[in-house]
């Protein structure tokens, strides 16, 4: 594959609208039920988002690979079941390959077949599109999703136990040890933050915010035309 095809406009588009203006959480406020059941932690967070990319990237180059041999009638009972396959590979990996990880996200792992984001992105996108910009999409999609469930994770993580990606090596293996890390020592703890309440509470606070920026963001492109009719105004 040619690399130089990621900085094309098309592939730039896709990376912005997963990471950012389309971002599955932040901007389309979907998968809420797994965002706010298991991120206790960064580390529930990041196994899980991990998780999810795996199945989106797969299921849209399935669904890709196949839009022309699928009948338009039956094709969303078909995607269902491509990315129910999919996933029962990733519960059956995870089962065997991290087992602790397995039993903490535990029935939310075979929840994903029902995410309406991987059947919302093979249906909107992976069915009209070829293999590599679905595979991109899904790819951007899982990361944008990965990314804030990750940071939702963390907030409440901190703020509940002072710890950030507490048991990561149990989780996740020995290699993902380096990410434990303990920020306030002797913290008594804040359990509202670890309840599904303190889930809803970080994620209007992420989502507050991101909306700030986008308006401050559009502010500055609007301001420099402002500016320039007004000159051209004046001189006229």
């Amino acid at each position: 594959m040619n690399l130089s095809i990621l900085f094309s406009e098309q592939y730039r588009k896709i990376a912005r609208d997963g990471l950012w203006d389309n971002n599955v959480v932040l901007t389309q406020n979907l998968a809420l039920c797994p965002l706010l059941a298991v991120t206790g932690t960064a580390t529930n967070g990041l196994g899980m988002g991990l998780a999810t990319m795996v199945v989106m990237v797969a299921s849209n180059a399935a669904v890709s690979a196949s839009r022309h041999l699928i009948p338009s009638e039956i094709r969303i009972p078909i995607f269902v079941l491509l990315i129910a396959a999919l996933v029962t590979l990733v519960d059956i990996f995870l089962n065997a390959w991290m087992h602790e990880l397995h039993k903490v996200l535990g029935l939310f792992i075979p929840l994903i077949v029902t995410n309406c984001v991987i059947l919302g992105r093979a249906e909107a996108f992976a069915s009209k599109q070829p293999v590599m910009p679905s595979m991109w999409d899904g790819l951007m999609m899982g990361v944008g999703f990965t990314a804030a469930m990750v940071v939702l994770g963390a907030m409440r993580e901190i703020s509940s136990a002072g710890t950030l990606f507490a048991n990561a090596s149990v989780l996740l293996g020995e290699s993902f040890r380096f990410l434990e890390t303990t920020l306030i020592p002797e913290y008594k703890g804040f359990l509202l933050m670890a309840l599904p309440p303190g889930g809803f509470i970080m994620l209007g606070f992420m989502v507050a915010l991101k909306r700030l920026l986008d308006r401050k963001a559009a502010a500055k492109i609007t301001e420099p035309i402002i500016t320039d009719a007004i000159v051209l105004e004046e001189g006229a």
